[in-house]
């Protein structure tokens, strides 16, 4: 728990779905004054944190522990990751988001709420959202698998993976990281915002043509 009147803001690729969490930079704001703890992984596949507020930095191999001990002296509770995916199932995040506020309630997700995609969990994060273990050959194949079933079963276009801060860059040298979250997520809300824009699928192709993707 955060101290007494203290409320948290994450920025960067903290994301609790998927337990990859490095670099990032995580500020706690504590009765009005910004805290930040600092995580880096360096050269040698060690992590380094560093809490601002008093100095208090740690070194281990084992990026965990190092979260364990920064979350502790900063008196932030801390939630191990989730154990890993069975191979070829990749957990995600898909998030239903509008400019105008519905939530989790809103009778449109009803028939989601009852009865969701095998392996997928509604959770409300001040709308409705889902978390996810899927099948799939890539974290991409599977939030689009997931995403089709959605749309097709209840009529519902999910159009984000909740991924904050996505201009931030980490974990690419995986397919599966978090900067495949990031791509899958900046997808969705292109399309879904191409949408309500009046373009089309064909504005959308010409735009990638452009761009010389493979």
């Amino acid at each position: 728990m955060l101290p007494d009147g203290g409320t948290g803001r994450r920025r960067g690729p903290f994301e609790l779905v998927t337990g990859r969490s490095v670099p990032f930079t995580l500020l706690l704001t504590v009765r009005g004054h910004i805290m930040g703890l600092h995580f880096h992984r360096g050269a040698d596949g060690t992590t380094t944190g560093r809490n601002d507020a008093n100095g208090f930095t740690v070194t281990h191999a084992d990026e965990e522990e190092v979260k364990r001990q920064l979350y502790e002296d900063a008196g932030w509770e801390y939630t191990p990751p989730p154990p890993p995916v069975p191979p070829g199932f990749h957990r995600f995040s898909l998030v239903h988001e509008e400019f105008r506020s519905s939530g989790f309630a809103d009778e449109r997700y009803a028939g989601l709420r009852a009865r969701p995609p095998e392996g997928c969990v509604p959770v409300d994060r001040g709308c409705f959202a889902l978390t996810c273990e899927r099948p799939g050959r890539t974290l991409m194949d599977a939030v689009a698998g997931t995403v089709a079933e959605i749309r097709r079963e209840h009529g519902l276009v999910m159009n984000s993976l909740g991924v904050e801060q996505p201009q931030e860059w980490s974990d690419a040298d995986t397919r599966g990281g978090h900067a495949a979250e990031t791509v899958a997520h900046l997808v969705l809300m292109t399309a879904h915002r191409a949408r309500l824009l009046g373009y089309g699928r064909k504005d959308m192709v010409r735009l990638l043509d452009a761009a010389g993707i493979e």
